[in-house]
């Protein structure tokens, strides 16, 4: 609609999920990713094994669920990219903080794409299991060529060529739109990526050795739910894992119709991925079990049970020992990298709908334009023999400071500073059939800013006297500080520039008059 001359038209229309199923599907390819597969088993097994459910299951309804909920409001009340839709909420203030959230997704797409360009290599290579007896020297040497100097501009062709085939299909998936590439790419992964991890479970569970592994995984030592350092793990486990905090579910949120059940989906979500977590778990501390059986050695002498070593070398090498391991090694490879291509998917339209609602582009200039520019930047720095220092160092930044600082500047911006909680509350039990109210205020606006503060703090007092991994100062500096002051200058900076559309055009709905009228916070 346009306004006398010279005025900006409001911010056009924008997409839409094709319904529920749609939106949960690809909701639940965004959280389910490879920290569901590879970090879960070992953070439950070294945090208290079957207590550590205890502290995972309140991180969950105290904080997991309570801040996904806090996205889902935010982005369908204000019906926008995280830039756009707290604009909307908070001013230039909240617009800040969401182009905050866009730049830790662009952080994060860049060396993501390098983990799913391995974990397709390693399907290939499953096949005829050419990893050999010493997995380790294969995966550091032989595949990555891994230097000692933490930047290098020595390509390695056999990672170079599967990042840039991930870049094609990934913005092949985003060019396509909302529902026929973002969630036609869900809908089918989804079921595949759950039939697939269920057969290996099912397999690894027949195999000998398989029972002691999952006793050990389930067994609990209740004496570590005196340790805060569990219940630290375990929020930051649950935090993690449901992609809250840094846009996606804002955006997500933001592509649902008005009259849409924002928390019964949400609950379908964070309980689905933490049941697939536990799937995880289970499978995982199977395959364990048997390797510990084969080596006549306990679980606990097992070495590399979570993250990259796991995937990387401990899972090959079990793969070796299994009959039948060629199957085994490429359903697992392959579910990885399923897995971490829907969870790309989701970082990735982050970025596309902030830059279109800012910048009035075509979906198409978005992604061949500034998703060719960021498929440049990740070969450059991780298709290289410095490949794995570098994305090690990020991850460790983009993850620890970023989201988490994130999260606690959402907390207090929305609901202190602005103290939009209460709308926000109404919204959510006007569209949804299950009702929050001020216990959701409360856990959304103490209790967890309260606990990832403290994260926050801890995290940032350990970088600054340990370092991190024994990595050069100056390369810290650069590559982790850095990459954090990149995030906040790009967040005190790009507010500055012009909308292309007016953002201010805009009514929320339900009208603040109908809220009031409908019952208001319990």
């Amino acid at each position: 609609m346009a306004r006398a001359h010279g005025e900006a038209t409001a911010v056009p229309e924008r997409e839409q999920w094709s319904g529920q199923i749609g939106f949960i599907l690809s909701a639940l390819g965004s959280a389910v990713g490879l920290g569901n597969i590879w970090r879960f088993p070992g953070v439950a097994y070294e945090s208290g094994g079957g207590a550590f459910l205890i502290p995972y299951l309140v991180a969950l309804v105290t904080a997991g669920i309570p801040i996904l909920f806090l996205d889902y409001a935010i982005g369908h009340r204000f019906r926008g990219s995280a830039p756009l839709a707290l604009r909307r909420l908070g001013g230039r203030l909240g617009e800040g903080l969401g182009w905050f959230q866009v730049l830790i997704s662009v952080f994060i797409a860049i060396y993501y794409t390098a983990v799913l360009a391995w974990s397709s290599s390693y399907f290939v290579f499953s096949w005829d299991l050419r990893w050999g007896d010493d997995t380790t020297a294969f995966f550091t040497g032989e595949y990555l060529r891994a230097a000692g100097e933490p930047f290098t501009l020595d390509y390695v062709p056999a990672v170079a060529i599967p990042l840039v085939i991930m870049w094609v299909i990934t913005l092949g998936i985003l060019a396509a739109g909302v529902v026929k590439g973002v969630q036609r790419a869900n809908v089918i992964i989804i079921p595949l990526l759950v039939v697939a991890f269920v057969a290996i479970v099912i397999y690894a569970l027949t195999l000998p050795g398989a029972a002691q592994g999952v006793n050990e995984f389930f067994t609990p030592d209740f004496a570590a739910l005196a340790d805060p350092n569990v219940w630290i793990a375990a929020y930051s486990q649950i935090f993690f894992s449901l992609s809250v905090a840094f846009g996606i579910m804002i955006t997500f949120a933001s592509y649902r119709k008005r009259r849409s059940n924002m928390t019964g989906a949400g609950l379908v979500v964070a309980f689905g991925n933490s049941s697939f977590e536990i799937l995880a778990g289970i499978g995982v501390f199977a395959t364990l079990g048997f390797f510990a059986f084969q080596q006549g050695v306990e679980i606990g002498d097992l070495e590399g049970l979570t993250g990259v070593g796991l995937a990387f070398m401990t899972v090959p090498a079990i793969v070796s020992e299994m009959p039948g391991g060629a199957w085994v090694g490429a359903l697992f490879f392959g579910s990885l990298t399923l897995a971490g291509l829907t969870s790309l998917i989701s970082i990735l339209e982050v970025i596309i709908a902030a830059l279109r609602d800012k910048f009035a582009l075509t979906r198409a200039q978005a992604v061949l334009g500034f998703g060719g520019i960021l498929a440049v930047v990740s070969l450059v720095l991780f298709g290289s023999t410095s490949g794995l220092t570098a994305l090690d160092t990020i991850d460790n930044w983009a993850n620890n400071i970023g989201i988490v600082g994130s999260a606690v500047a959402m907390a207090v911006i929305v609901l202190w500073v602005r103290r939009r909680g209460r709308e926000l509350a109404r919204h959510l039990s006007a569209v949804s059939t299950f009702r929050v109210g001020r216990t959701w205020l409360l856990f959304t606006s103490i209790l967890a800013p309260a606990v990832l503060a403290y994260m926050l703090v801890t995290k940032i007092i350990d970088l600054l006297v340990n370092g991190y991994e024994g990595y050069p100062a100056w390369y810290l500096g650069v590559a982790g500080w850095g990459s954090v002051a990149l995030m906040i200058i790009g967040a005190v900076l790009l507010p500055q520039l012009r909308w292309r559309h007016d953002p201010d055009r805009f009514e929320a709905w339900p009208r603040p008059d109908q809220l009031a009228l409908k019952g208001g916070v319990r």
